[in-house]
């Protein structure tokens, strides 16, 4: 019984540790004119979400591509442009922007789901490829710790301890929103099992009826033919 306590502690500091270890970063995508790429993130009711996005600029006379500051965002082309839309599980709208070189949203989820960012190029001729940066964190990790360390004159190891306060909490409420999906998803397999057990005893009665009348007129075409 000890190790097993042992080993349901265990997991959670390994799972904090191991988001510590990692933090959350910006991903970089390369997007063609004309063309669409989507984001998802499932996100539970009542988590926060914020999120920052960029097009990059590429470097004189390399491949490379680095973030471009509000000069150089100002010297990008027509073409490097791009528009984005945010829409929640339902297909509400949370965010748009069209035709934009950067920009931000933050949201607090109403709906529990997966999320969508898509993002899309103006088509130009030629084509050309857009590279931008978008960085989304929802939960802790959407959190502003430097404002808060700020704000309360808190120590660094005090905020640390916060830090992983936080994290345990969202594991703790993360472990319970996939326990009640996990329900939910129960449930839709029992009602759908129930639904093709009844479509299977439908579609048998309605074999055996066919067959029924199939014998019931072939033995009147025999009789009054005589041949029985």
């Amino acid at each position: 019984m000890a190790a097993r306590i042992r080993g349901c502690l265990l997991l959670p500091l390994l799972l904090v540790l191991a988001t510590a270890a990692n933090p959350a970063g910006a991903l970089r995508f390369d997007l063609l004119s004309g063309h669409t790429k989507c984001i998802s993130d499932d996100i539970k009711v009542g988590a926060m979400a914020v999120g920052k996005y960029h097009v990059m600029a590429p470097d004189d006379g390399a491949s490379s591509w680095s973030s471009s500051s509000p000069s150089q965002q100002q010297q990008l082309p027509d073409s490097h442009r791009i528009s984005l839309r945010v829409t929640s599980p339902y297909g509400n709208s949370l965010h748009y922007a069209e035709n934009v070189h950067s920009g931000n949203f933050a949201f607090t989820a109403s709906e529990a789901g997966d999320y969508l960012a898509c993002f899309w190029a103006p088509d130009h001729r030629p084509p050309a490829t857009v590279a931008f940066e978008f960085d989304w964190r929802s939960g802790v990790s959407a959190r502003d710790w430097s404002a808060v360390a700020k704000k309360g004159q808190v120590e660094m190891m005090e905020l640390e301890l916060r830090k992983l306060e936080d994290n345990i909490r969202s594991i703790h409420e993360e472990m319970f929103y996939l326990r009640e999906r996990e329900v939910e998803m129960q449930e839709l397999n029992r009602r759908t099992n129930s639904r093709m057990a009844w479509l299977g005893f439908v579609s048998l009665a309605i074999c055996l009826s066919v067959a029924g009348l199939q014998l019931w007129h072939l033995k009147n075409f025999f009789e009054r033919k005589k041949l029985l």
